[in-house]
């Protein structure tokens, strides 16, 4: 129709030549085509708006453009490494330096935790190998370059502490595998039948560590960059948010309340995850384990949830990714906790630093 107005427009006679009628007509012509392409500009300039204000969203919504974010910030983060091993001499500023890596590593664990939920499940697995490829050669290159310190008496035989020694022992019989390697990080460790009890203050620590705790209960208060869990047995943990990554390897009977941005369970059996997390779930080598929503409590927990951008319920808790699950049917590894067992409201407000 339109073209043919235009046609029309372009054959038509001069509007002085011809009578009123067909001059009136023919400006009526006129002022629809016209009205089109106003409509027509109108659209286009919404349209390019939106892809405007989409492109400047924080949030990536495109597997290809997350893939070049993540490809870029590796890329970061092993030229720091290389950096790190080739050219600092100066002893004090090797631990700033590995700090930052740590960090840099720690916001790559944040990008794949808040994109996850648009990535291809593959995409998710690639990504989460090489954050843990990484974090081991940093491990690596820490233990390279910041050497414990040794001690022992020359006419005298080095006496280990029996508790060290045993935990040597162990690892030596049974190697972990690559990428669940615990980090040397302040944490409760060895532990038996006690509370343990910790308020995170600030930037003071940025991962914190709980390994080797049986029949312990844990309550941190306060936000950490990262929280290493491995091998707990009849524990239950509780936790305020964790801006990055939850890793946890090796428990057994436990119960967790959790804030996290990611979190990742191995090797666990018989345990309740009560959680808050923006990405999915993600399990392995895991069994009988059931999962429900957030439920912890204490003064000014509200406002570091705001913080940590936890503050919302995403129900991420339900939508678990067991990996060695590859059936389109449910995984029998992990379920839904039923109301009517599930513990209510926990307040640990009372709670004192030991």
């Amino acid at each position: 129709m339109e073209n043919e107005e235009e046609a029309a427009l372009s054959s038509s006679p001069n509007p002085l030549d011809v009578d009123p009628a067909l001059q009136k007509k023919h400006q009526s012509m006129l002022d629809r085509l016209t009205d089109r392409h106003q409509t027509r500009l109108g659209s286009s300039l919404t349209r390019r708006s939106a892809e405007s204000d989409s492109s400047s969203s924080p949030s990536f919504e495109s597997t290809s453009t997350f893939l070049s974010r993540f490809s870029n910030s590796k890329s970061s983060i092993e030229s720091q490494l290389a950096q790190c091993r080739l050219g600092l001499s100066d002893s004090t500023q090797v631990k700033p330096q590995l700090d930052q890596i740590s960090s840099s590593i720690s916001d790559l664990e944040k990008l794949v935790a808040e994109n996850s939920y648009f990535l291809p499940s593959y995409e998710v697995r690639s990504s989460l190998k090489t954050i843990s490829d990484l974090r081991q050669s940093l491990e690596i290159l820490s233990s390279e370059l910041l050497p414990k310190k040794k001690f022992a008496f020359k006419n005298k035989p080095t006496r280990k502490d029996p508790i060290f020694e045993s935990k040597e022992q162990e690892e030596e019989k049974k190697p972990e595998k690559p990428g669940f390697r615990v980090p040397q990080s302040p944490g409760f460790w060895n532990k038996k039948g006690e509370l343990l009890v910790h308020k995170f203050k600030g930037s003071e620590l940025g991962e914190f560590t709980i390994a080797d705790l049986d029949s312990c209960e844990v309550r941190l208060t306060g936000s950490v960059r990262a929280l290493f869990v491995h091998r707990l047995r009849n524990c239950r943990v509780y936790t305020g948010p964790v801006t990055g990554s939850v890793l946890i390897d090796g428990v057994e009977g436990c119960v967790f309340i959790m804030a996290s941005h990611q979190i990742r369970i191995h090797n666990a059996k018989r345990s309740d995850f009560y959680l808050r997390v923006r990405s999915r779930p993600i399990i392995e080598d895991s069994c009988g384990v059931r999962f429900a929503p957030y439920c912890l409590s204490y003064q000014g927990i509200e406002d570091e949830l705001r913080e940590a951008s936890l503050d919302e319920e995403t129900e991420n808790w339900s939508n678990v990714d067991d990996f060695l699950w590859l059936r389109a049917v449910q995984s029998p590894n992990w379920s839904v906790l039923p109301e009517d067992e599930r513990v209510g409201l926990v307040d640990i407000s009372s709670s004192e630093e030991s």
